[in-house]
């Protein structure tokens, strides 16, 4: 299948999101990029649009806000863009016990990372099933998979995108429009710096970078597979999650994050 015409993609001016636009712009298709940082955004349209002949419309909006999914839509509903594929990329974490971490921090992760994804769902999912044709791909995490001590509401934010893009692909079977979840495992971004994680006794770690994930998941988008777990560890990993204890797999996952303390 071609590249749909119209993709916005959130989270789009670093990390994973920057190079899903990037596979979006080489296969033709026009773009809607979002982000906070309205410099980097206009940067990456203007290499896009000059390297491959599309057209990239820029939108600075803060979706840990609960105005930014409704300027969003407003922005692209002004312009008299249709989107064809919605991108839910934009996210965060915090590290840290979680009688200790700050709550505001943790109210605006929820926001971000599950309020904003399901009402920027919700209002492009209904014209994309009334056009018969559309696709959604939600970044989530192997975080997925088990509870996260030190990152517990990050963990936890992830569960819930995996858990919701699965039951919507399974509602919008025969409708045109798929559903499609990608999980991540580290991967080199800003991610580690924005949660406040401290990589030096992790360099071993293997890291994928982003290039590579961001094509796991524009394939598996296109093939309008349900998930897609990138690597073959990670995966191997998330599955190992179905059979362990969930008291025995937190407690592995609080090892692994002490580790990055």
């Amino acid at each position: 299948m071609n590249a749909p015409s119209t993709a916005l993609i959130t989270g789009a001016s670093s990390g994973i999101g920057y190079e899903l636009a990037k596979l979006f712009a080489r296969d033709g298709s026009n773009l809607v990029l979002v982000a906070r940082s309205g410099n980097k955004l206009a940067q990456l349209a203007g290499e896009l649009e000059k390297a491959y002949k599309i057209c990239a419309t820029v939108v600075v909006a803060d979706l840990g806000l609960p105005s930014g999914p409704e300027e969003v839509y407003a922005a692209t509903q002004k312009a008299g863009i249709d989107i064809d594929v919605l991108v839910n990329n934009a996210g965060f974490g915090q590290f840290g016990l979680y009688v200790e971490t700050d709550l505001q921090e943790e109210l605006r992760q929820l926001q971000l990372n599950v309020v904003s994804l399901t009402h920027l769902t919700k209002l492009y999912l209904r014209p994309m099933v009334e056009r018969k044709r559309g696709r959604i791909l939600n970044v989530a995490s192997t975080a997925a998979f088990q509870p996260g001590p030190l990152m517990a509401v990050y963990y936890a934010t992830k569960a819930y995108v995996l858990s919701f893009s699965g039951a919507l692909s399974n509602e919008l079977r025969g409708t045109g429009v798929t559903v499609t979840c990608l999980c991540p495992g580290p991967t080199k971004t800003e991610f580690h710096q924005r949660a406040a994680m401290d990589l030096s006794n992790m360099m071993k770690a293997p890291f994928m970078d982003a290039r590579s994930v961001a094509e796991i998941g524009y394939r598996a988008m296109l093939k309008g597979k349900p998930a897609a777990i990138a690597g073959t560890m990670n995966w191997l990993v998330a599955q190992s999650t179905r059979f362990a204890p969930r008291a025995w797999t937190a407690a592995v996952a609080r090892k692994i994050q002490e580790q990055r303390k």
